[in-house]
């Protein structure tokens, strides 16, 4: 990002407007990719913790702090600077969570349920994806309702959901 700051600082600087603008475009992208990129990350951990649940049939402290921590840490992050739009509108997160991440959640669940008990093939086939898919939305969603100083109480009100449907 250093080289395309230079060129940005060179191209205003020769006047050379078109290519600036270029650059900004190329810098926002790259920068709407990492955003992505991060979001992604903490929807894996949100979604690990909510297959081990609905596999082991359990909900410890740790996971539930990990599942509020990654949904705060979406809220935080989804935001736009302008504070007004989402990098990740609430209609868009299963189509995001089919095609980039439940895989890799299932596969790295699948070290942690019972000491490894299960292998990736084999968690595949008997977790319930889509209501893994659901419950993950139904916390997400929640982020476009609730401002940050809500969102913990809400939570503990989900989390304690999540529990009793065991």
């Amino acid at each position: 990002m250093t080289q395309e700051l230079i060129d940005l600082r060179n191209s205003i600087l020769q006047g050379n407007y078109t290519e600036a603008l270029a650059i900004v475009d190329e810098l926002e992208g790259m920068s709407k990719k990492a955003t992505i990129r991060q979001i992604k990350s903490f929807l894996k951990i949100l979604l690990i913790h909510i297959i081990k649940n609905q596999i082991e049939k359990r909900l410890t402290n740790s996971w539930m702090a990990s599942i509020r921590n990654s949904i705060r840490e979406v809220q935080e992050i989804n935001l736009k600077e302008n504070k007004k739009s989402y990098y990740i509108n609430e209609d868009e997160w299963e189509n995001l969570i089919e095609e980039s991440v439940i895989e890799d959640a299932i596969a790295d669940a699948s070290l942690e349920i019972m000491n490894g008990k299960y292998t990736r093939s084999q968690l595949s086939t008997i977790v319930n994806r889509k209501q893994v898919i659901n419950t993950a939305i139904t916390f997400l969603s929640l982020t476009y309702t609730y401002s940050p100083k809500e969102l913990p109480a809400i939570m503990d009100d989900y989390l304690s959901q999540l529990t009793a449907d065991i």
